[in-house]
């Protein structure tokens, strides 16, 4: 797959298809961008789980800190990776030896390696790399256009409400 860019259809697909996301390199630290984009992605329905060994057992926003992948005790549907892209390798070697793998490795901002995607890839994952779920999900039910930004997206769609004030979804209804 190419990764310089990616369809809106192929990261709506995504979205739309993942209900438990691991976030390794979550921070409990409240002004880190891990710990607000753990925050978002709760707030969107998304069942997530921090992965951090140093803060194993405490909780960002409700959700308990594991030491690592194998810990989390229930199926994960997608890995986000929040750490440096030297990183990626051994995480991409820590999803493929769980016994019930996550059909998605997502890599932050910044976050590129494209010998652990093809790894990841030759073993059946989606892989995405450089781009934000956070920023994705907002470009793409319109919210972060709230804020002044185009989102590129243009439709005459009605976008889905989602539960809480002024909020929006791209998960179908039901």
């Amino acid at each position: 797959m190419n990764h310089d860019h990616y369809s809106d259809t192929y990261i709506a697909q995504i979205l739309h298809s993942v209900r438990t996301i691991a976030l390794v390199g979550a921070s409990p630290n409240d002004i880190r961008p891990s710990n607000i984009v753990v925050k978002y992605l709760v707030a969107k329905g998304y069942r997530v789980f921090p992965i951090n060994p140093g803060h194993a057992g405490k909780e960002i926003h409700g959700q308990t800190i594991y030491a690592s992948l194998a810990d989390v005790p229930e199926p994960i549907d997608m890995v986000e990776v929040f750490r440096g892209s030297a990183y990626m390798p051994s995480i991409v070697d820590e999803v493929l030896a769980l016994k019930v793998r996550p059909k998605i490795v997502w890599a932050q901002l910044t976050v590129r390696h494209d010998e652990a995607a093809r790894k990841a890839e030759a073993a059946g994952l989606k892989v995405v790399m450089n781009r934000c779920p956070k920023i994705e999900f907002g470009r793409l039910s319109g919210e972060i256009g709230w804020n002044g930004i185009n989102s590129g997206v243009i439709s005459a769609k009605m976008p889905v409400r989602g539960p809480g004030l002024q909020t929006l979804t791209i998960r179908p209804r039901g």
